[in-house]
């Protein structure tokens, strides 16, 4: 007699779902490697830490994204965010935006900065879109930077775009630098001034501007 032939069974088609066993791969597997994330690998071992252990197998993936934001005024052209949003008008009068929220990285130690930019200045014939002003803290804010540095390149954005009688930014921040190493100064805060036109030559309007900011 012929031997009987076993039928076979369908092959199992394989998940699509990205879960363990094949298929289509998440979507965060299928983005081309950071350039950084080697680098964070490295130091993560450099500690004594093991980069491949499960709650750090992600951790270079992520520290990349979130330096990728917390850098990205690089690309940005600040000069470019404000000249969409000029307009004439015919006003003399002090325009102040204050507490707006600072957050920056210490190109010194490459941790962070935090506080309050308070940032003012005098219309000569043109006024700029109050939402504007923040955009610029953030375009200088988003990069290595040290606070000195930071007030003066927002005020002198503001001046050279708008041209006006004068220009005032204070920054108050604190420092993780001075709070998690060094002299270890929790309650420490830095404050730095740029005052330009009539902010730095006229004692009153110097003074208009500092009262707004109590």
């Amino acid at each position: 007699m012929p031997a009987r032939r076993t039928p076979r069974r369908p092959a199992a088609k394989a998940p699509t779902d990205g879960r363990p066993g094949g298929g289509t791969p998440g979507a965060d597997a299928a983005e081309p490697a950071d350039p950084i994330e080697p680098i964070v690998s490295r130091l993560l071992a450099a500690i004594g830490e093991d980069p491949a252990r499960a709650g750090l197998a992600r951790t270079p993936h992520r520290v990349a994204k979130a330096y990728r934001f917390m850098t990205q005024g690089y690309a940005q052209d600040p000069a470019e965010l404000l000249n969409g949003a000029v307009f004439r008008e015919d006003t003399d009068e002090m325009v102040v935006v204050r507490d707006i929220e600072v957050y920056s990285l210490c190109e010194h130690h490459l941790v962070p900065f935090f506080g309050k930019a308070h940032v003012g200045y005098l219309p000569k014939g043109r006024i700029v879109g109050l939402s504007k002003i923040p955009r610029i803290v953030d375009a200088y804010a988003r990069r290595l930077q040290v606070q000195e540095r930071l007030t003066s390149q927002i005020a002198r954005a503001l001046d050279q775009v708008l041209a006006p009688r004068g220009v005032g930014v204070v920054i108050e921040a604190q420092h993780l630098c001075m709070m998690m190493r060094g002299v270890e100064k929790q309650n420490s805060r830095a404050v730095t001034s740029c005052m330009l036109g009539l902010f730095r030559s006229d004692a009153r309007t110097r003074a208009e501007f500092l009262e707004f900011l109590r």
